[in-house]
């Protein structure tokens, strides 16, 4: 046999490599899930009127190293200090007026940049923030997998100042990182006042213009 009959077998062999392997990168491997550094993680409370519950806040990029994507069944927070464990097991995401439940998410290639708020469940109301050093680990379930995924983790400080505050619950205090010393910064926020029942109707009061004077308008016909 000549190099004339070989040549496009080997022509042929090679194309069929070159489409298996593309066949597994694009529908068969599935490639890890991967998540950015948080540019900004923040511990505090929740809104909610009342009875606000302790949250940890953060944004990030989820992505896929692979073209197949992920499905995530749940994300959740580990937060530990000294020996003590705490899971913020409740999950939201989204914008500020566009927040969901988390349960379930598709992450593909591209990536999914969203805001994660994590909450304690309602079975262990007694949790405080503590003064002292923290060990946060955000974790993923993926559909499919038994054990949960790690997929960040870092060690964050927190004062006995910044620890009263939050314990007053007017106060959240944000870590911020910090690209070129490569350590998170905290700064303590204050909470905006909310006007009560009462000072919410004289705001309300004070915005809508007197009846007698929409009475007065005029009408004009179309």
């Amino acid at each position: 046999m000549n190099w004339l009959e070989i040549a496009p077998l080997a022509f042929s062999a090679v194309a069929l490599s070159i489409s298996a392997v593309t066949a597994w990168l694009t529908l068969f491997r599935r490639g890890n899930l991967k998540m950015t550094r948080p540019n900004v993680i923040f511990f505090g409370f929740d809104s909610t009127p009342g009875k606000p519950d302790p949250k940890i806040f953060m944004r990030c990029l989820l992505y896929s190293t692979a073209a197949k994507g992920q499905l995530v069944e749940n994300l959740f927070v580990r937060l530990s200090r000294v020996e003590s464990v705490q899971n913020f097991s409740i999950w939201v995401y989204g914008e500020k007026n566009d927040l969901t439940r988390g349960s379930g998410l598709y992450v593909g290639r591209d990536g999914v940049a969203k805001n994660h708020h994590f909450l304690i469940p309602p079975d262990n109301p007694g949790f405080s923030f503590r003064n002292g050093d923290y060990q946060l680990q955000v974790f993923a379930n993926l559909v499919g997998k038994g054990k949960p995924l790690l997929l960040f983790e870092t060690r964050l400080s927190m004062t006995d100042d910044q620890a009263q505050h939050l314990e007053n619950g007017d106060h959240g205090l944000y870590f911020d990182w910090g690209p070129e010393s490569r350590r998170y910064f905290t700064k303590l926020d204050k909470k905006p006042d909310r006007p009560n029942s009462a000072e919410a109707a004289s705001l309300i009061d004070k915005l809508l213009p007197p009846p007698e004077s929409i009475a007065a308008k005029p009408r004009v016909n179309s």
